[in-house]
């Protein structure tokens, strides 16, 4: 080999920084480590198989801890302009802080379902343990093809998570709608990566911010079709209207564990793949996304809360189901500051409105988690999960009632949620510094509809049980049989799962006496 040749083979061939992927790579492992161990451990040791998923998930949260003295870049072009495929910064670290977080205390919430549902202990840890490690690559991700394939490594496994309820029909069903909504979106994205990458000529998130400036005329038309249909790809992903249909019949025929894991850690996957693309890849379009997720955001927020306000509490499923329209809504709010970041005039500015939608993320995270726990508690002595079966849930779990009450004063933003307000405030706050002083009325009307709802389910933990005579209507098929009147009864709750409600209440409790705490650790996450 000539020196020539010798220079350019070693020119082309860099290290991996290793610490700087442990977090995901560390959730991969891990989960074919378990899918491997579930071939020989006997029936009876399956629950090991789940303490396992839950080291490794702490394991990788742990990882993170070397990462915070500085931003570290590796699997970097060698040559040509600096540009790298994976980014560990400030706001790679705290999505995957929320994503692990959120996986683990999935974790915790699973060991009862499980059991009570007869789930496949092997294939259930693997397909979590896998979405999750795709979930921790996304944001750590600054080219198109590693940010789509990040996607699809956390959605794939969510499908089977979805219907993994052999023979039920709502599972079944709500992972066709799941599976076709998510090939939609991803059909349309990459068709506006490709569009995207023949205009630009690069895959590089910064590189393509750069090349947007310039565009050549001729390709103009073309990179504003890839910028659409690259967000109306993502827009699926978050369950922004009008994409998301899927939602409330995916999350009940979901087990109650992976609908909680779907409304945090999904929704966390594709927040962070839109701010991406839209803060780092198309700021020079600005003008166009801004208006359009600003209006995306409205629509968002107004069907999910009122979608939510008309649930029956008799009809099963309808804790789920508002729970699951809550989400909805909750995405709009999200949706805001990114909005906002389309009209910061200086990268600083952007930088700052999308901290107030990390911040929120956060703050919605702990305390969904912990609404979802509970709902899962009452869905082993009330599987179809109504409303209803919640009247009189304090005379029989009060520690549970009392936390559920917590959680859904959090979401509605009024004291002692504290965290609740303060998040809502924030992304209040983002809206009027940008000037959509329209869009932080509409903000003010769709928080004012939300209390009703939160305040009426509230209520309920607290009243009388329900007479005998009054047994609701029977659940739909694959619910189980229909609970007893009155006030759920006391089964003992599985210790995981009393461990997640205390560990999310705690840690709501704690924010809603610091909150700033959640801003500063958000707050120029980006940029």
């Amino acid at each position: 080999m000539t020196p020539n040749a010798s220079g350019l083979a070693t020119s082309l061939v860099q290290s991996v920084d290793w610490p700087a992927v442990a977090p995901p790579t560390i959730a991969a492992l891990t989960g074919l480590a378990v899918l491997v161990a579930d071939l020989f451990l006997p029936e009876r040791r399956k629950p090991l198989l789940g303490w396992a998923a839950i080291a490794g998930l702490a394991l990788a949260a742990l990882s993170l801890l070397p990462l915070l003295d500085g931003d570290r870049s590796t699997f970097c072009l060698t040559t040509g302009a600096h540009a790298c495929s994976y980014t560990a910064d400030t706001f790679a670290l705290v999505i995957q802080f929320l994503v692990l977080g959120g996986a683990l205390l999935t974790a915790l919430l699973s060991f009862s379902a499980l059991e009570d549902l007869e789930l496949p202990a092997g294939e259930f840890w693997f397909l979590l343990l896998s979405s999750a490690a795709g979930a921790a690559l996304l944001p750590a991700s600054r080219d198109l093809a590693t940010l789509v394939i990040a996607l699809e490594v956390a959605s794939l496994p969510a499908f089977a998570l979805v219907g993994l309820r052999r023979g039920d029909r709502l599972s079944s069903e709500a992972a066709l709608k799941f599976f076709l909504s998510s090939v939609t979106a991803t059909a349309v994205m990459l068709l506006g990566v490709s569009f995207v990458y023949a205009a630009t000529g690069s895959l590089h998130l910064s590189r393509i911010a750069a090349a947007l400036t310039h565009v050549d005329p001729r390709l103009d038309t073309l990179a504003q079709a890839g910028v659409v249909l690259t967000l109306v790809g993502f827009a699926f992903k978050t369950a922004a209207v009008p994409f998301h249909f899927w939602v409330p019949d995916t999350y009940v025929g979901a087990p109650v564990p992976v609908a909680a894991y779907l409304s945090v850690v999904g929704k966390a996957v594709g927040f962070s793949g839109l701010i991406l693309v839209t803060v780092l890849a198309f700021p020079a379009y600005g003008d166009v996304w801004g208006p359009a997720v600003a209006v995306l955001a409205a629509l968002t927020m107004t069907a999910g809360n009122v979608a939510a306000l008309r649930q029956r509490p008799e009809r099963a499923f309808s804790a789920v189901r508002l729970l699951a329209w809550s989400s909805v809504a909750q995405a709009g709010y999200l949706l805001v500051p990114i909005a906002a970041a389309g009209y910061a005039g200086s990268a600083r500015d952007a930088s700052r409105a999308i901290g107030s939608t990390v911040a929120y993320a956060l703050m919605y995270a702990a305390v969904n988690l912990g609404a979802f726990a509970v709902a899962a508690l009452v869905a082993r002595t009330s599987p179809a999960n109504r409303l209803t079966d919640y009247r009189g849930l304090y005379a029989a779990r009060p520690a549970a009632a009392l936390a559920l009450g917590f959680f859904l004063l959090c979401l509605a933003g009024l004291p002692p949620g504290v965290i609740g307000l303060f998040a809502k405030v924030t992304v209040f706050s983002a809206a009027v510094d940008a000037g959509l002083g329209w869009l932080a009325v509409v903000m003010a009307l769709n928080v004012v509809v939300a209390l009703f709802y939160y305040l009426q389910w509230t209520a309920v933990l607290f009243r009388a049980p329900a007479p005998a005579a009054g047994a609701g209507p029977a659940p739909a098929a694959g619910a189980g049989p229909a609970p007893a009147a009155g006030a759920p009864a006391a089964r003992p709750a599985a210790v995981p799962l009393t461990a997640a409600i205390g560990l999310t209440a705690v840690l709501g409790i704690v924010l809603s006496g610091a909150p700033q705490l959640v801003l500063r650790f958000a707050s120029g996450t980006l940029l």
